[in-house]
């Protein structure tokens, strides 16, 4: 697995580089947010480190562009930006994890192998659930006739919620396995994303597939064909 470090402080990029090294994975470093983004286009990555404070551009500017270039390359966001909203744009711009300065080695390692499962090509290509259907490799989804389009984030709580439809999730259980972050009973990440999700996957349609329950947490109910 080949891993881009995109991140200024220079003895922090070479702390994780000499420990992904160590735990067997390829990597490179650039100090510079142009730079970087410029490598990641050109260079087939499996995964990216990105700061979002970088010289050159910043890391939300590096998002928007990488995916305007068309690369889906994961990004995993690793920053002392603690604000909520920043955590949300970083999210809403691709990017598939968003881990907070400063960080415990286990749990970045962790992250990886998370991201990694989940950007892999193994699995149920396609899910259906009522006329609800989702194509994983394409990230397409459709109720009926009716293309839905959604952010990578939305699309990543969607999936997790269909794997497991009609079966109650915490907000906990989400935040683990659709943001791999650990549980913040002060956040409201989870409450915002479902909001989203639920007047794109439900609004205008009769029978509504996400469901709230309370003191529990949300479920989407429904039958496979």
């Amino acid at each position: 697995m080949r891993i881009l470090i995109a991140e200024d402080e220079k003895k922090l990029a070479g702390f994780i580089q000499q420990g992904l090294s160590q735990a067997g994975y390829q990597t490179e470093v650039c100090n510079d947010g142009s730079e970087a983004l410029e490598m990641a286009v050109k260079n087939d990555f499996d995964l990216i480190l990105l700061d979002l404070m970088l010289p050159g551009i910043n890391g939300f500017d590096f998002l928007k562009n990488l995916r305007a270039f068309g690369a889906e390359t994961p990004v995993i966001i690793i920053s002392a930006i603690a604000d909520s909203r920043q955590v949300v744009q970083g999210l809403d711009l691709g990017a598939a994890d968003y881990i907070r300065k400063p960080f415990e080695w286990e749990e970045l390692l962790a992250r990886i192998r998370t991201v990694s499962r989940f950007s892999g090509s193994g699995g149920q290509q396609k899910i259906k659930i009522e006329d609800l259907e989702i194509d994983i490799p394409s990230r397409k989804v459709k109720r009926g006739d009716t293309e839905i389009e959604l952010t990578s984030k939305e699309f990543v709580l969607l999936e997790y919620l269909v794997r497991n439809a009609n079966l109650v999730l915490t907000k906990n259980q989400l935040l683990e396995n659709a943001w791999n972050m650990n549980f913040d009973p002060e956040s409201n990440i989870v409450e915002v994303y479902m909001h989203q999700l639920r007047k794109k996957i439900d609004k205008g349609f009769d029978k509504q597939l996400i469901k709230t329950v309370i003191g529990a947490g949300y479920m989407l109910k429904g039958e496979k064909p």
